[in-house]
Formats: structure tokens, C-alpha cells, sequence
């Protein structure tokens, strides 16, 4: 049974940085395109960040793009998204996932990490 496990949220000025993290266990990480998605209070989820299994150009969000970076290490199973300069439009709880644009995901969703962006 596939677990996503993502952490490294919180609370954090305009602005500022945070690092989230998202382990996957019980699965071939390195099989499949990984994907940070957001949903705000009120709103749809929206798909945020998408990386192929070896790495590769990523793709964003025009929203995210030139602030967050994606990655992942395939030998710790561990999908990561650098966010800087942060909005309070990033506020949102933040999950990952398999997929990407064109691409449904296929695992049910973790308990994802609140970041809220505020002064």
C-alpha cells in the first residue's frame, strides 16, 4: 500500500522560504512522475510542480515558476519542492502525488503541509 508522507510546512513571512518534503513508501519511486499540488481554503486542488521519474526540465504552475523548484532523490524515495519568495497567494495545504499535466494521480492523498504565507 502506497503512503505519502509531506512535512516542512508552516508559517512564513512575503517573501520568505520553506522546503517541504514528501516521502513515498511502498512503491517504485523511481517509476513514476511525481507532482506537488496545492488546494487553498474554498478552492479546487491545483496541480503545482511536476517532475519525470530521472529528473528532466520540471514543469510549472505559471503562478510558481522562477520561485519554486522541484526535485527529488529516487534513492531515499523523497519528492521536494524549494519555495522562495513566498505569496500569500501559496498559502494553501500542499500534497504530492503521482502525475502531472495530462496525467491523472493514482495514489489516495496523504494528510499533506499547511503553509500559510503572512505577516
Amino acid at each position: 500500500q502506497v503512503q505519502l508522507v509531506e512535512s516542512g510546512g508552516g508559517l512564513a513571512q512575503p517573501g520568505g522560504s520553506l522546503r517541504l518534503s514528501c516521502v513515498a513508501s511502498g512503491v517504485f519511486f523511481s517509476a513514476f512522475t511525481m507532482s506537488w499540488y496545492r488546494q487553498a481554503p474554498g478552492k479546487e486542488r491545483e496541480l503545482v510542480a511536476s517532475i519525470r521519474q530521472l529528473g528532466g526540465t520540471p514543469n510549472y504552475v505559471d503562478s510558481v515558476r522562477g520561485r519554486f523548484t522541484i526535485s527529488r532523490d529516487n534513492v531515499k524515495g523523497t519528492l521536494y519542492l524549494q519555495m522562495n519568495r513566498l505569496k500569500p497567494d501559496d498559502t494553501a495545504r500542499y500534497y504530492c502525488n503521482t502525475g502531472g499535466w495530462g496525467m491523472e494521480p493514482l495514489w489516495s492523498w496523504g494528510q499533506g503541509t499547511q503553509v500559510t504565507v503572512s505577516t
